[in-house]
């Protein structure tokens, strides 16, 4: 345990941190999980309005760091192959 007093704040904010970014992910992988269950239906319209979704908090991860910007944008095309497969 920290016993200087800027050490122990860290470790609260880091665990407070923690929790946020983990919580954004769970999400993140959710909208994710509800796109691809919409494309297996072959739900053009609910699979577009996931798709949105998905791409937006891909690029809300990347802009806060979660996710480097060259893998949000690397999953955000598959998905968007996914989407241009099933609309055709």
């Amino acid at each position: 345990m920290a016993n200087i007093k800027s050490a122990i704040k860290r470790g609260r904010t880091n665990e407070k941190r923690r929790a946020q970014n983990a919580a954004f992910k769970s999400d993140l992988r959710r909208s994710i999980k509800v796109f691809n269950a919409k494309a297996e239906e072959k739900d053009v319209e609910g699979a577009k309005e996931a798709f949105l979704v998905a791409t937006k908090k891909l690029d809300k991860a990347a802009n806060r760091g979660l996710f480097h910007k060259n893998a949000a944008n690397r999953q955000k095309s598959r998905l968007q192959q996914r989407l241009n497969e099933i609309s055709a």
